[in-house]
């Protein structure tokens, strides 16, 4: 966890620098209302030190495999501190993430199944043989 030294209030380009996250992930995160930030006089977008454990935080839920609706629907708490653990009423929405990311490593070995098939089939029948003779190939072996 890295603690900065910056004062608030910080303009979008200070807190991409400090959280090495894009200014554009950082305006998709505030639209859809995962920061605090306000608007200054002349109209720029600014945010206070928080924002820098809100993005760094939000950025380790989507590594977690977690999609901003979802994460907007965690308790504000989880947000605002960096490495927060999950809370109990995650429970749920963390076990239709899971179900999602084990459906989706099924789907890709079934793929990668087919791709190592083919690979194989090639290997035997040589390049530009007809799909046919490949899948005759693979009846026999």
């Amino acid at each position: 966890m890295k603690k900065s030294s910056v004062k608030s209030p910080l303009k979008i380009g200070q807190l991409s620098r400090e959280t090495g996250v894009s200014i554009r992930s950082i305006r998709h995160y505030d639209a859809h209302e995962l920061l605090n930030s306000s608007r200054s006089e002349n109209g720029y977008r600014v945010f206070s030190v928080i924002a820098i454990t809100q993005v760094r935080q939000v950025q380790r839920l989507i590594n977690s495999g977690f999609n901003l609706k979802e994460i907007s629907t965690f308790p504000e708490c989880m947000r605002l501190k960096e490495g927060a653990a999950f809370c109990p009423e995650t429970i749920a929405t963390q076990r239709q993430r899971l179900t999602k990311i084990e459906d989706r490593i099924a789907d890709l070995e079934a793929i990668r199944k087919e791709l190592l098939d083919s690979i194989q089939a090639s290997e035997i029948t040589g390049p530009f043989q007809p799909l046919s003779v490949t899948k005759d190939i693979n009846a026999e072996t």
